[in-house]
């Protein structure tokens, strides 16, 4: 294993208001003893502030050319500031490649709402996977819009040619791809995956909740999880076609911890609807209904309101570390305990204990958790 207090070299794809999180966070935690929304301050010898942005990709005017550190607050990003701050990184945000990262119709809303995509030449592959190995980066994070399916193909294949970690934050498969899964185990590179849980979000609490259902006894008869928000996350999912793996990730995601899984028609987890002043205040309504002893009728009825960036930034650290340690084990493929922990779609679903337990175990070099080659 490398010098821990060596640093983990990152890139972003994608620097929106998730990677704004990030980046604010490492600034943060930076000479702070505080695990604060982290699973450990340290995590195998990593800490926080080992991290650092080294490259980044954009395809907005507003981001590309300019230092990661003034990025990260320019439109349409409209998450929290905490952290006042932030170093410039030495990272200019370079053109990304577009594909199917910008739907449609976000042409139709006003500019600081959406992308104003820069008119500069998009990189080649060739290009990318140069820019990887120069940086020397050790992890690739993946924040692409939801159904950018044709764009995070392009970076996890520059990854697997630059031998780049890749952490998936996004609900378009790749690590639970059993043959992109094959493909990283192959070429010797860790991978991380799919669609970030946050810290306190949705779909944890909704897991959480439709387990104690399990183990209390009580018969879960349906249930719905309807989201709003007014990020760029949420208008880029008002286009539905957008939102089919998301929804698979989301229901898979509570549907894996119940007795039993319910009907197509009992059941409905995913985002509701964009709400521009909310900007990127996430606002959960979720409703559980079941039996008791006898079937007696019961129900469940949440209200959640979190500021969603943040709420996924801590989750990305520990990631993003689980993902340097992999890389120093010499570990390949999808990397199955911290996938389960972190993700709503992993290659392998667990109950959120049995996770817990085994990134821990992972954490101090117990059993070698990566998936077999296929």
């Amino acid at each position: 294993m490398k010098d821990v207090h060596m640093p983990i070299n990152i890139a972003i794809v994608g620097v929106g208001n998730c990677a704004s999180s990030l980046v604010q966070g490492l600034t943060h935690y930076t000479g702070r003893n505080d695990a604060t929304g982290l699973m450990h301050h340290s995590l195998a010898g990593y800490r926080p502030d080992d991290i650092r942005v080294v490259a980044a990709w954009d395809i907005d005017a507003r981001k590309v050319g300019r230092d990661v550190a003034q990025a990260i607050f320019a439109m349409p990003n409209c998450t929290a500031v905490f952290a006042q701050d932030v170093p410039e990184t030495g990272a200019v945000v370079r053109m990304g490649r577009m594909l199917d990262g910008v739907a449609d119709h976000m042409a139709d809303y006003p500019a600081e709402r959406t992308f104003l995509p820069a008119d500069e030449p998009e990189p080649s592959r060739e290009e990318v996977v140069a820019a990887l190995r120069e940086a020397r980066v050790d992890v690739l994070m993946n924040y692409l819009p939801v159904g950018s399916q044709k764009a995070t193909e392009f970076y996890a294949e520059c990854a697997l040619e630059a031998g780049v970690a890749f952490v998936n934050n996004i609900p378009v498969f790749i690590a639970s791809d059993p043959e992109w899964a094959a493909r990283f185990q192959a070429a010797g590179v860790p991978i991380i995956g799919d669609d970030i849980k946050a810290q306190l979000g949705a779909t944890i609490v909704h897991r959480v909740l439709t387990d104690l259902f399990h183990k209390r006894g009580v018969k879960l008869c349906r249930t719905y999880q309807l989201n709003t928000g007014g990020n760029t996350d949420f208008l880029n999912m008002a286009n539905r076609k957008r939102l089919e793996k998301k929804k698979i990730s989301k229901t898979e995601a509570v549907q894996s911890v119940a007795a039993e899984r319910l009907t197509e028609e009992n059941i409905h987890v995913g985002p509701s609807d964009y709400v521009a002043w909310q900007n990127d205040n996430k606002v959960c309504f979720l409703r559980m209904e079941g039996e008791l002893f006898g079937g007696v009728p019961m129900n469940l009825e949440l209200r959640l309101s979190v500021e969603d960036s943040p709420n996924s930034a801590g989750v990305a650290i520990d990631m993003i570390r689980c993902a340097a340690i992999a890389r120093d084990r010499g570990l390949s493929g999808p990397v199955l305990a911290p996938a389960a922990y972190f993700c709503k779609h992993p290659p392998e679903q667990m109950t959120d204990d049995e996770a817990y337990e085994a990134v821990e175990a992972f954490i101090a070099e117990g059993l070698p958790l990566s998936a077999p080659a296929s």
